[in-house]
C-alpha cells in the first residue's frame, strides 16, 4: 500500500509543477517580475481580479446595487414542480462553496501569506461577485428542460456560444468530470477524518485509522451517497436544504462565541489583516507576491467565482427572470468568503499562535491541527475547548460531505449531457464511488497525501481559465438581460430581447 501512495504522491507532484505554472506565470520569469508593481501579478490573478473588476464595471456594481433584491428572491422563494427553488439553487451552489477549503484554504492562506491574505480574500470575494452574477445569468439564459427539471452551466451555454457544437459541449462536460475527479480524493479524505477526529474528541483517545470506527464510517459514507446522490437533484437538494442551513449557522455561531469571548482582539486582527496585505512579516517569507497569491487562489478556491463550478446549479432553478438567481449566486460568494472565511481567519488570525513559544510546532502541522490548535489559544479552559473542537469538527465534516453531494450530483448531469447510456452513467457513477473511495483508504491506511490538496488548486485553475473566455463571448446577452430586468416593465424575457435563441425561456412566456 505505501507503494501504491508513494507512486500517487510523485504523480501529484508532477501535476503540481504544472499547476504551479498555471497559477505564477509569468512572475517565475526574472524579466516580469522585476517589473515594479505590475511584476508582483500573475496571470490567473490579473484575469480573474481583472474580469471581476470588468464585470463590476459594466454592470453597474450589481453586487452592491442588486444585493437587497437577492436577498428578497431568496425570501419569497417557493417549491416549483419544474426544476428548483431558487433558495434550493443557493443551498445546492452553497454545499458546494462552503467546504473544507473554508477551513483548510483560509488556515493555509494565513499560515504562508500571513493575515494580509484574508484582504486579498475579500476583494477576490467582492468582484468575485459580479463575476459570479455573469456567470450564473448566463446559465439561466441558455438553460434547457429534461423532464420536469432544467439543466444548464458551462458545458451548455460553451457549446451555444461556440457556434452551437455538440463537440465543444461533449468536451467542456469531460472536463468537469475530470475536475471532479481531482476533488474527489481530498472530500473523502476529509469526511472520514473528520468522524475520526469527533471520537477523538469524545473520548479523549487516540483511535487508529485503521480501526473498526474508520471502516464503519467508510461504508456508511458510500451507501449514504450512493442512496442520496444517484436519486437525482431533487434529492440532492432536499438534504442540502437541511444540511447546508444547519452547518453553516452551528458555524458561525460557535465561531462568533470565540470572538466575543476574545473581544479585545478585534482592533488587532483588522490591524494585521491590512497593513499586513502589503507588507507581511518575515516569519511568513515577507513578500507581497506571496501574500497576494495565497489570498486571490484561497479565494477561488473557496467562493468558485469564474469557475463555472455552480453555473449548474443556478441553471436548474426555476426563477421570472435570469438575472433572479444571478443576484442569488452573487450572495453565495458574499456569504462564502466575507461571512464564513473571515470567521476562519478571526480564528487563526486573533489566536496568534506565530507570536507564541509554540511557534515552530504550529508551522509543522497541517493545515486542520493549525486550525484547532488556533482554537485552544482563544477558549479559557479545557472544557469549553472539547466542545468548540467537537462543534468545529462536526462543521468541518458536514462541509465535506456536502461537497461530495454536489460534486457527485453535478459530475452525472455532465455525464448525461455526453450520453444517455444507462451504461456509461452507470461507469461514471462507479468511477466517482472509487475515487472516492481512495480519498478515504488513504485516511485508513493512516497517509497523510497533502498532494490531494495540490490536485485541487490544479483543477480549479484548469477550469477557470476555460470557463472566464466563455464570459467575455456570451456577455453581451448578460448585459441584455440585465437592461431588460432594470427596465421592470412586465414583459416575459425571451428570444427577442436576449438577441439570440432561448427556447426555454419563450415556452415560459
Amino acid at each position: 500500500m505505501q507503494a501504491l501512495f508513494d507512486v500517487i504522491n510523485e504523480i501529484c507532484a508532477r501535476i503540481q509543477v504544472v499547476s504551479d505554472l498555471f497559477w505564477d506565470f509569468p512572475t517565475n520569469f526574472g524579466w516580469y517580475s522585476s517589473i515594479p508593481i505590475l511584476g508582483n501579478f500573475s496571470l490567473a490573478i490579473i484575469l480573474l481580479i481583472g474580469s471581476g473588476i470588468y464585470f463590476t464595471w459594466r454592470l453597474g456594481f450589481v453586487q452592491i446595487t442588486h444585493f437587497r433584491y437577492g436577498i428578497h428572491v431568496l425570501r419569497t422563494s417557493k417549491k416549483t414542480d419544474k426544476g428548483i427553488s431558487s433558495l434550493a439553487a443557493f443551498f445546492l451552489s452553497t454545499a458546494m462553496r462552503v467546504g473544507p477549503g473554508n477551513i483548510l484554504g483560509v488556515t493555509g492562506a494565513i499560515s504562508v501569506g500571513g493575515p494580509g491574505a484574508l484582504l486579498w480574500m475579500w476583494i477576490s470575494a467582492f468582484f468575485g461577485m459580479a463575476t459570479s452574477f455573469t456567470e450564473s445569468t448566463m446559465a439561466q439564459i441558455f438553460k434547457e428542460k429534461k423532464g420536469n427539471e432544467y439543466v444548464g452551466g458551462m458545458a451548455f451555454y460553451g457549446r451555444r456560444l461556440l457556434k452551437n457544437s455538440s463537440l465543444v459541449g461533449i468536451l467542456l462536460s469531460l472536463l468537469y468530470i475530470v475536475y471532479a475527479m481531482l476533488c474527489f480524493p481530498a472530500q473523502g479524505f476529509n469526511t472520514v477524518s473528520s468522524v475520526g477526529q469527533i471520537a477523538e474528541t469524545l473520548t479523549g483517545h487516540s483511535i487508529p485509522t485503521n480501526s473498526t470506527l474508520y471502516w464503519v464510517a467508510f461504508a456508511v459514507l458510500i451507501i449514504t451517497v450512493c442512496i442520496i446522490s444517484f436519486g437525482g437533484i431533487r434529492k440532492v437538494c432536499s438534504v442540502t436544504d437541511i444540511l447546508v442551513p444547519i452547518m453553516a449557522v452551528v458555524y458561525v455561531i460557535t465561531v462568533l462565541l470565540l470572538i466575543v469571548l476574545n473581544f479585545s482582539r478585534i482592533p488587532w486582527f483588522f490591524y494585521a489583516v491590512v497593513t499586513e496585505a502589503f507588507k507581511p512579516e518575515a516569519v511568513f517569507g515577507g513578500a507581497f507576491g506571496t501574500v497576494l497569491t495565497q489570498g486571490i487562489k484561497r479565494g477561488l478556491m473557496s467562493n468558485e467565482a469564474g469557475q463555472g463550478t455552480i453555473t449548474m446549479a443556478a441553471a436548474a432553478a426555476d426563477v421570472h427572470h435570469p438575472c433572479d438567481q444571478g443576484c442569488v449566486q452573487a450572495i453565495g460568494v458574499f456569504l462564502d468568503t466575507i461571512v464564513i472565511c473571515t470567521l476562519t481567519g478571526f480564528v487563526v488570525v486573533m489566536g496568534r499562535v506565530w507570536q507564541t513559544d509554540q511557534a515552530s510546532a504550529w508551522f509543522d502541522l497541517g493545515k486542520l491541527p493549525k486550525f484547532v490548535a488556533s482554537v485552544t489559544e482563544l477558549t479559557p479552559g479545557t472544557a469549553f475547548n472539547i466542545i468548540i473542537s467537537l462543534l468545529v469538527s462536526l462543521c468541518f465534516g458536514l462541509f465535506a460531505f456536502t461537497c461530495l453531494l454536489g460534486f457527485i450530483s453535478f459530475t452525472e448531469m455532465c455525464a448525461h449531457r455526453i450520453s444517455d447510456s444507462k451504461a456509461f452513467i452507470n461507469f461514471i457513477r462507479i468511477l466517482c464511488l472509487i475515487v472516492i473511495s481512495f480519498g478515504v483508504l488513504t485516511s485508513i491506511a493512516g497517509m497523510d497525501l497533502g498532494s490531494l490538496w495540490d490536485l485541487s488548486d490544479f483543477a480549479n485553475i484548469l477550469i477557470a481559465y476555460c470557463n472566464i473566455p466563455l464570459l467575455y463571448l456570451g456577455f453581451r446577452y448578460v448585459l441584455r438581460a440585465k437592461k431588460h430586468f432594470d427596465r421592470r416593465d412586465g414583459t416575459r424575457f425571451n428570444s427577442d430581447i436576449a438577441g439570440i435563441d432561448v427556447p426555454t425561456w419563450d415556452e415560459m412566456g
